[in-house]
């Protein structure tokens, strides 16, 4: 059986781990920080924190930011359930808005449709790698009818003046727009390092610091690190200097520490993204363009324009032309062939929870057209030419 996205694990990371087991320092430590430090080299951005998973990144965003009862968070309604969750665990409204049909990114034209007073932030979703239209969105937030909308309730939300920008790119480290890579492409970015993310910490992610001028990020990444640790003034490094085991809770802040453990697996991932990791990926991407381009039935996703390249994280098929109920037959037909595939995203108004809060899909009606035909073909670095060509005859054979 061919998998869908087994993650990368050699020699290099195990030794890089054991290095670390061995240093007596496995939670939050030397190794994290310069994580840190290397992502923000090769991302561009001010500042890096690396948490437990870009789900708490994004909550722990929200929450400084001041989202709370009676705010709005605009985000697309085709993404995974994590980018909504934080919304509702911060007691603000998720208000989910239709994705274009070429790339299913958020639609700027919806999102105009749904700004108001409430909006505090809004999410764009790198979807399947590929960075949204960031230029639009940045200066649809700084146009005077917008930003005389917004309405401050917190300093925060004053000094910054406007709806914040809080960029889910899950999908997308290391893709590019206008020749910047995501992370600082606007104020602020959360990336994902799951297991099945190309660039992979087993379980983390890390908040990407890019604010204006107006607010000093290093004091701002100072405050997240206290923030993410119960309001600690110190951190378990801090207090192994001498005389210093004393420390002080400033705040009730949250648990969403990245461990020195996890952190050794992101830097040898890191060290060879651009150059390996990337790479092979870009190939994979292009052997199933080729091969499938030469069906009519097959839609190829959207992985480079003039502006944009894909992190070519997940590879979304369209089959035009087929229902819903199609598109699972076909993919029953392709795991009797031994190839694992999988569908990116169910659109959030389609899950119980939402529809009991009164989202309708009725109401997304390319969100629904795209995932109806959408089928996500296994994309990782050790998937050999042979089993592309087994991943392809099996798509074609099944469709």
């Amino acid at each position: 059986m061919i998998p869908f996205s087994p993650p990368r694990i050699d020699n290099e990371i195990i030794n890089e781990v054991v290095d670390t087991l061995k240093s007596g320092w496995i939670t939050t430590g030397p190794k994290t920080k310069l994580f840190e430090k290397k992502i923000s080299e090769f991302c561009g951005n001010k500042n890096t924190l690396c948490v437990s998973s870009a789900t708490a990144g994004l909550e722990l965003v929200l929450r400084w930011f001041g989202v709370g009862k009676g705010d709005e968070v605009i985000l697309p309604v085709y993404t995974y359930a994590a980018t909504a969750n934080v919304v509702v665990h911060c007691g603000a409204k998720p208000i989910f808005v239709d994705i274009n049909s070429h790339d299913f990114n958020i639609s700027i034209k919806e999102i105009k449709k749904h700004i108001n007073k409430n909006t505090k932030v809004i999410m764009p979703v790198d979807f399947a790698g590929l960075p949204c239209d960031y230029n639009e969105i940045n200066q649809l937030v700084e146009c005077k009818e917008i930003v005389n909308t917004f309405v401050a309730k917190t300093e925060i939300q004053k000094q910054l003046g406007r709806i914040l920008i809080l960029s889910d790119a899950a999908h997308s480290i290391g893709a590019e727009y206008f020749g910047k890579r995501t992370g600082s492409l606007t104020d602020i970015t959360v990336f994902s390092f799951h297991a099945v993310k190309n660039l992979t910490t087993a379980e983390g992610g890390a908040i990407a610091f890019n604010l204006s001028n107006n607010f000093d990020n290093e004091a701002i990444y100072k405050y997240f690190s206290v923030f993410s640790l119960h309001g600690q003034n110190k951190d378990a490094l801090s207090k192994t200097k001498k005389g210093s085991w004393e420390y002080d809770i400033l705040e009730a802040g949250y648990k969403a520490n990245m461990t020195d453990i996890a952190a050794s697996i992101g830097l040898i991932e890191l060290k060879r993204y651009k150059n390996d990791m990337l790479v092979r990926r870009k190939q994979i991407f292009e052997q199933y363009s080729e091969e499938f381009s030469k069906h009519e039935w097959a839609q190829i996703p959207i992985y480079k324009t003039d502006s944009k390249i894909s992190s070519f994280h997940v590879y979304p098929l369209r089959i035009n032309n087929i229902n819903e109920e199609q598109r699972n037959k076909i993919i029953a037909k392709i795991f009797y062939k031994q190839v694992s595939v999988n569908v990116h995203f169910k659109p959030l108004a389609m899950f119980s929870f939402y529809k009991n809060m009164g989202y309708n899909i009725e109401n997304y009606p390319i969100a629904y057209k795209n995932y109806s035909c959408e089928i996500s073909l296994p994309v990782y670095y050790n998937l050999t030419n042979q089993n592309i060509k087994k991943v392809i005859k099996a798509v074609v054979e099944s469709v």
